[in-house]
């Protein structure tokens, strides 16, 4: 091969969710109105928590970096999109493309192993109650958060490690809204071998490791719950699980479609539509589900607005 064709493509041309022209606007119009949506509940959930001291505690502790999780998860595509729409230029840079892609695994990863996190909180406040306090001390939930930061920084850096040695020499044009890593793997001209090895691992390790632990998690949970003599008691137990469930449903059944599936079954609308599912819809609904069922939470943002209005009048 010639070596001016070694050289790697200076940028790439996202396509977005549809080339037609007259689709624009009802995308741009959509998905503006769901990251204002999204940056607002996040926002409100982490000020609203940490304004409240009777929710200074480990499950809303966890709720709060979740938030700040998916807001930053969605902050790192939509915008980008948004002005692609607005400015008529599909085009990314190279170092902007990599740098986006090291931003999306690092948020989704840290999604991932923090409704792990959320769902072994669930397992020790329901099956040892009289322990929650001792086991899950602030230091462990220090860890328990602090290790998925940098966890992720190391995976999703190995990532884009792998990404730079190879070679875009033939088309540039990536049939996705954002940079996402199968796309552009099939655009490299160069063996991919290593990083689809890498890729099928780390899918391992941060989906379906955190989906069996909380999988194990709730089955020790449900028999705990079962135990309860009063159907109240039981009733009780299961409505603080289910937000969490939710959640679950959501982020598990997309991410796993994406990563998880045989290449075969996939194609690039598929793909589209479930990444719109994970960087835009979960982080919009997560702070709906927790606070339209979660007494104190809704308390809190009410309390919250009530302050800061009452303020501003």
């Amino acid at each position: 091969m010639e070596p001016q064709n070694n050289t790697s493509a200076s940028e790439f041309i996202l396509l977005g969710l549809s080339e037609k022209p007259e689709h624009e606007p009802v995308l741009f119009s959509l998905f503006l109105c769901m990251y204002v949506i999204t940056v607002m509940g996040n926002l409100l959930i982490i000020l609203a928590i940490s304004s409240d001291s009777h929710l200074h505690t480990p499950m809303y502790f966890f709720l709060a970096n979740l938030s700040l999780v998916d807001f930053c998860l969605a902050t790192n595509t939509i915008p980008k999109m948004l002005v692609n729409i607005q400015t008529k230029s599909k085009s990314i840079s190279y170092p902007c493309c990599l740098t986006q892609m090291y931003f999306f695994h690092f948020f989704g990863i840290m999604d991932s192993v923090l409704i792990a996190v959320m769902a072994y909180d669930r397992f020790v406040a329901i099956c040892h109650p009289l322990h929650y306090a001792t086991i899950m001390n602030p230091r462990l939930c220090g860890l328990l958060v602090g290790g998925p930061w940098v966890y992720s920084c190391f995976i999703s850096l190995t990532h884009i490690l792998l990404m730079a040695r190879l070679v875009f020499c033939g088309n540039n044009e990536l049939p996705h809204y954002f940079c996402d890593l199968t796309p552009l793997l099939r655009l490299s001209c160069t063996d991919t071998t290593v990083n689809k090895i890498f890729v099928l691992i780390v899918a391992g390790m941060v989906i379906a490791t955190p989906f069996v632990c909380i999988l194990a998690s709730y089955t020790r949970i449900i028999i705990a719950i079962m135990k309860v003599p009063s159907r109240g008691g039981r009733k009780k137990a299961f409505s603080t699980c289910s937000s969490h469930l939710s959640v679950v449903a959501l982020f598990y059944g997309t991410t796993i479609g994406v990563y998880l599936c045989p290449s075969s079954v996939r194609t690039a609308v598929k793909e589209k539509a479930s990444a719109v599912m994970y960087t835009a819809v979960t982080p919009m609904l997560n702070p709906f589900i927790y606070s339209l069922r979660n007494r104190d939470l809704k308390g809190a943002l009410r309390k919250f607005i009530d302050r800061k209005t009452g303020t501003s009048s």
